[in-house]
């Protein structure tokens, strides 16, 4: 097992999961409401749980697709959603998975790798691969000072640390602090749409 997916899989046996709020986060839940188009292809990479795409599938959309390192979290959304298509089921590293989406919902995935610049080029880079011409990033950045403890996930940044990354792959729709996070992340949360280049 790589050292990543060890990681990983270790927080989730271990129940070591904060991030975890248990339910669609209030701002994911309120784009995904404004999409008209059921069909599109959607990716959920680091996807864990994967809340909102149990949502995005329960209000109809047929075509998403959720991705992470893991295997446990996606055993646990299948025992939740039995229903849910298999093979729109990824157990893979992002960096290595290729496919083409609509839309790519960031849930603070970008915030869960070691915050090295070559990790987060990487990111920006294959985001952009993932997606079809006039495909979308879209989704929540945490906005906090990134520390020098590298353990300490997830990690944080700021508007202009993120932009630095996804402006040469990403048009800028919109990216400002989030007005309906929910109160534990209260000031402490980006929301962005990004469109590829």
């Amino acid at each position: 097992m790589k050292e990543e997916e060890l990681y990983w899989t270790e927080r989730y046996k271990n129940n070591n999961t904060g991030w975890d709020i248990g339910y669609p986060s209030t701002p994911i839940k309120a784009y995904a409401d404004q999409l008209t188009d059921k069909s599109i292809q959607i990716l959920i990479p680091g996807a864990g749980n994967a809340y909102e795409a149990e949502y995005l599938w329960k209000q109809g959309f047929t075509n998403v697709h959720i991705l992470d390192i893991s295997k446990i979290p996606l055993q646990e959304f299948k025992k939740r959603n039995p229903d849910f298509p298999e093979e729109n089921m990824h157990q893979s590293d992002f960096f290595e998975f290729s496919g083409q989406f609509d839309l790519i919902i960031e849930q603070t995935f970008f915030c869960s790798f070691v915050p090295i610049d070559e990790n987060r080029s990487a990111y920006a880079k294959q985001m952009a691969s993932l997606l079809k011409p006039k495909g979308k990033l879209a989704g929540l950045w945490f906005n906090f000072p990134l520390t020098n403890d590298m353990e300490k996930r997830p990690f944080g940044g700021n508007k202009e640390l993120y932009l630095k990354y996804l402006s040469p792959y990403f048009k800028t729709i919109t990216f400002d602090p989030c007005y309906n996070s929910i109160a534990p992340r209260q000031g402490k949360e980006l929301f962005g749409i990004f469109e590829v280049r």
